[in-house]
């Protein structure tokens, strides 16, 4: 019977290679320090569904102060970046060649019919080809449109302006900077990266190398082993978590609005999810190139496009929702975001939390009983 004290001692050797042969493999180092910090700063900086800047072109068939008045809101406005003083075809020919997004045309009889009370007509020209930014385009527009026939109904004293109106506040995220959104979510797939798709790389090369079966030689139990093999890529792991929110709330100006011990503990639950998942993904293959694909299609994608991060999941097809609740980063996702973006908010942080245990438990229970701790078995 193996002496109690003899199985700290055993971890401790376990843990020390485990961390030591971390610090020497490029492959590891590549996987949990540089691919985090460049899937972080290209979605900093290189990625974004806000619209600024965006090239429209202007056509203003009579010139007139009115007609000046909205020409100038346009050229105020943040979202646009407007080419005036171009013909309608013109304009049409630089929407077709992609190189504006939108044509708003002031016809001739704009003032005229502004004046007489009538219905001003204004027309917008939109780039159809990608959807969502050709509504984003044509609500900017609009929203511009309002704004400057309140401002002119008003110092004209009339009532034309709309009766209706409407305040928006936007609540969490008020800037409407999609940075906010992603980066707090980009946490989610950096940490899968290290839990699932380093730890199956790793250990399946172990078994390629035979140093596995060598391990399996001595006295270390199942427990003792799959307990060394956690701990430093869980160490690792939370260090490449503090890091990257380090470089998303100084760096990027992301709010964070909860509290470090509950992003400890719900980024505790999905990393030991991740983890298991990667050993038994390693378990099972017993291959590097079998095990990075397994890793590449069970974690890493199914993260990054399944989770809410990039698509919303309520506008899936169904079948596709259903197997978004097999997904951990489904859980991880919302719960970093409302973490930055709102606070401690128990309302999603524990049932996200005890979903992410239940995989977790089932998925400890799959690698302990799929770990042979014979060479045989």
């Amino acid at each position: 019977m193996t002496p109690i004290g003899e199985r700290p001692r055993r971890l401790a050797a376990l843990i020390r290679k485990e961390t030591l042969q971390i610090g020497r493999d490029p492959s590891s180092l590549l996987i949990a320090v540089v691919l985090p910090l460049l899937l972080l700063f290209l979605f900093g900086y290189g990625v974004s569904f806000d619209l600024k800047q965006s090239p429209i072109c202007l056509v203003v068939e009579q010139p007139g102060q009115a007609a000046s008045g909205l020409g100038a809101s346009f050229q105020a406005s943040r979202f646009f970046r407007v080419q005036s003083d171009v013909t309608t075809k013109a304009c049409q020919a630089e929407l077709v060649a992609g190189r504006v997004n939108a044509v708003v045309v002031v016809p001739s009889d704009f003032a005229d019919r502004l004046g007489g009370g009538d219905v001003a007509p204004l027309q917008i020209l939109v780039d159809g080809s990608d959807p969502n930014t050709a509504g984003l385009m044509a609500n900017d527009i609009g929203g511009t449109w309002r704004t400057w026939q309140a401002i002119e109904a008003d110092s004209r004293g009339g009532n034309a302006a709309p009766r209706l109106q409407v305040t928006s506040r936007y609540r969490y995220n008020p800037e409407k900077e999609s940075r906010n959104f992603l980066l707090p979510g980009l946490v989610a797939v950096i940490m899968t990266l290290i839990g699932t798709m380093l730890t199956a790389l790793v250990v399946s090369r172990e078994w390629e190398r035979g140093t596995m079966e060598a391990m399996m030689a001595t006295p270390l139990s199942v427990f003792e082993l799959l307990l060394g093999k956690l701990i430093p890529y869980y160490g690792l792991g939370m260090a490449a978590l503090a890091v990257t929110t380090v470089i998303t709330i100084w760096l990027f100006g992301v709010p964070f609005r909860g509290s470090v011990l509950a992003l400890a503990g719900v980024s505790t639950v999905f990393l030991l999810t991740t983890l298991a998942q990667g050993l038994l993904i390693s378990t099972l293959a017993r291959n590097q190139f079998v095990a990075t694909q397994a890793a590449m299609f069970s974690a890493f994608l199914p993260g990054f496009l399944l989770s809410g991060l990039v698509y919303e999941i309520d506008s899936m097809p169904w079948p596709i929702r259903l197997f978004t609740f097999l997904v951990p980063a489904r859980y991880y996702v919302p719960s970093l975001q409302t973490l930055f973006l709102a606070g401690d908010e128990a309302g999603v942080l524990v049932p996200d939390s005890l979903a992410l245990t239940a995989m977790a438990s089932l998925l400890f229970a799959l690698v302990a009983w799929k770990t042979p701790k014979r060479l045989d078995g």
